[in-house]
């Protein structure tokens, strides 16, 4: 009885999983290789021009950009949750300080998003601060630049680059810190030479959960960038060829290429896990 409960649950994960991922991905893999309609839609003709136009100069730059700035980002998300997650393990109100990481992210994402554009702005709240306090005499422009870009996006993601490092380090064992540091070694050295090698998993799965989201990013480039030069990313391309040139073949395609490219980066990473494990069974053979 209980393996056949178990096969139907199996059995019905499966079905969804295939209905709503597996089944869609396959759709816009076929779209890529199909012909532009000009009214919108598709031609069922096979064709490659969706390929050939996102290998060109355009969409180089625009890929170079969405990399710079993705790179900046979440560098600059873990910079600031790996303190964050380490002080949280070792803290005794780490429940609050878990409510207080979260409950913000409760409200609607496209709130945040406005809600940076008016600490931001000419008239905004920073700019008030700084003029009360003497240190400008005429309002600054904070948006539309990608530094701005590159900080509200660091800040929608601080809980996904937090929430796994807060759980790979309180799994650590601190007295290895400890024992270091009875042994003569300072307390940075020992974080850097023990610690993060013992937490690289949460390390990896942070940057993967933060890197993806804003790899395909829209919302915040298009209304803290506003579509400047350098603040311009690949999911802003997307929407404008499927919505304003009705061309569903190239963001289709846009989205196969950097699909592929991402199991390629998630393979390469699990085999290289896999030597490493290997390689450590080996030597305490």
């Amino acid at each position: 009885m209980r393996r056949n409960l178990g096969f139907r649950y199996t059995l019905l994960a499966l079905i969804v999983t295939t209905t709503l991922t597996i089944i869609p991905l396959l759709i816009v893999i076929f779209y890529s290789f199909l012909t532009k309609n000009s009214s919108g839609g598709v031609i069922y003709q096979f064709s490659l021009d969706a390929y050939r136009t996102i290998f060109s100069r355009e969409y180089a730059l625009v890929l170079k950009d969405t990399l710079v700035i993705t790179f900046w980002a979440t560098s600059m998300t873990m910079m600031i949750a790996l303190p964050c997650a380490y002080y949280m393990a070792l803290s005794r109100h780490k429940d609050i300080l878990m409510m207080i990481i979260i409950v913000p992210f409760w409200t609607n994402f496209l709130v945040r998003i406005f809600a940076w554009k008016a600490i931001l702005e000419a008239n905004g709240f920073l700019n008030l601060i700084l003029l009360k306090i003497g240190l400008i005499d005429t309002p600054l422009m904070f948006l539309y630049n990608r530094t701005a870009v590159i900080v509200v996006l660091a800040y929608t993601s601080l809980p996904f680059a937090i929430l796994p490092l807060y759980n790979a380090i309180e799994k650590f064992d601190f007295s290895l810190l400890e024992a270091a540091r009875d042994l003569g070694s300072g307390h940075m050295r020992s974080l850097r030479k023990i610690l993060l090698p013992n937490i690289r998993g949460g390390i990896v799965a942070s940057m993967v959960f933060v890197a993806i989201p804003i790899f395909g990013q829209y919302i915040v480039p298009q209304l803290i960038g506003g579509g400047n030069a350098g603040t311009f990313m690949l999911g802003q391309q997307i929407a404008n060829v499927f919505f304003n040139e009705r061309n569903w073949p190239v963001p289709s395609a846009i989205t196969t290429l950097l699909m592929f490219i991402t199991l390629i980066g998630f393979f390469g990473v699990r085999i290289r896990t896999l030597h490493k494990n290997r390689q450590h069974l080996a030597k305490n053979k």
